[in-house]
């Protein structure tokens, strides 16, 4: 469902299309196709300035933008025969995070990210994307199975955080997240984590562990969200912009230190102007990525992504 929502660095944009618009429909009556091939060419040049030199605040605004893809989008239109398996066999089922069996050209695979609404109604029951603890155990479930079988998992990060009300703790919110890291760091079977939106804190690390972490050229992957970090800081939420950029949780960013292994390019604008051709291309670099993991040996697989993760954050002074 489009909101043709509108951030504020797209103002300019915008009213250059909407001035276009009006010309075209003066077209007929007036001699003014030159002009209006002009005022596109200089739409084409200025959307692709503000999009190359966009700060990490920005990012983080393209991120949460209520048109971008989410991960059933992802689901039903990069893989094939996708079917949902529910609950965590103790519990009940969470809405937030979604997951199952698909193919990927023509290879069998189990599927597992964090899903958003849409509108009030489908965001109060997906919970705003913010798993409980019944989340992680169905996740927990579909990554047994998928080691059981030996069947690659991809996952997509896509969530501010894991639920942080008194009933997720009561039901255990932190042993759920642990014993899934415990599990996909020795999971012996390939994982390919792709973060296609936001991945916010241990509630995105939950499912986040792999052997390779792909990022969208325009999702954000840190410790902690900007408006939290400068409530902590700053004590207000009025210096989120500086607290973005302290972060550093841009793709680039992420990529120089290793946090991540390769930044998956997005339609200029964001994977929302154009999510057929977003599709298409997550669709080919998982190809790509799977086929090059299937290549490796299991044990090889389990010791360098334990490996990878060893290395994250080490200091040399």
């Amino acid at each position: 469902m489009a909101t043709n929502t509108t951030l504020d660095f797209e103002k300019p944009i915008v009213e250059l299309e909407q001035k276009i618009a009006e010309m075209r429909s003066l077209a007929d009556a007036l001699d003014i196709q030159p002009q209006i091939e002009e005022l596109e060419a200089q739409v084409e040049i200025l959307r692709a300035n503000v999009y190359r030199e966009l700060t990490r605040w920005q990012r983080v605004q393209i991120a949460r933008h209520p048109d971008r893809p989410y991960t059933l989008d992802y689901l039903t239109h990069c893989f094939d025969d996708f079917i949902e398996l529910h609950g965590d066999r103790a519990y009940r089922d969470d809405p937030a995070i979604v997951g199952g069996l698909a193919t990927l050209d023509g290879s069998p695979v189990i599927v597992i990210g964090h899903q958003k609404g849409r509108d009030t109604k489908s965001n109060l029951r997906r919970n705003f994307g913010m798993p409980n603890p019944e989340g992680y155990r169905k996740a927990y479930r579909l990554l047994s199975m998928a080691e059981k079988f030996g069947i690659p998992v991809m996952c997509f990060l896509d969530t501010p955080g894991a639920y942080p009300g008194l009933e997720a703790e009561e039901r255990g919110q932190a042993e759920a997240i642990a014993r899934n890291l415990f599990l996909m760091a020795q999971l012996k079977t390939p994982i390919i984590i792709t973060v296609i939106g936001e991945g916010a804190s241990g509630g995105a690390l939950g499912i986040g562990v792999g052997d390779r972490i792909l990022m969208l050229e325009n999702a954000w992957y840190s410790v902690i969200a900007p408006e939290s970090c400068s409530s902590i800081l700053w004590r207000s939420w009025e210096y989120k912009e500086q607290a973005a950029e302290a972060l550093k949780l841009t793709a680039p960013d992420l990529q120089s230190v290793g946090v991540i292994d390769r930044i998956v390019n997005e339609p200029v604008g964001g994977a929302h102007r154009s999510p057929v051709a977003m599709f298409n291309t997550l669709r080919a670099v998982l190809t790509e990525e799977l086929k090059d993991l299937s290549a490796v040996p299991i044990e090889s697989l389990v010791h360098n992504r334990r490996e990878k993760f060893y290395a994250m954050g080490v200091w040399a002074g």
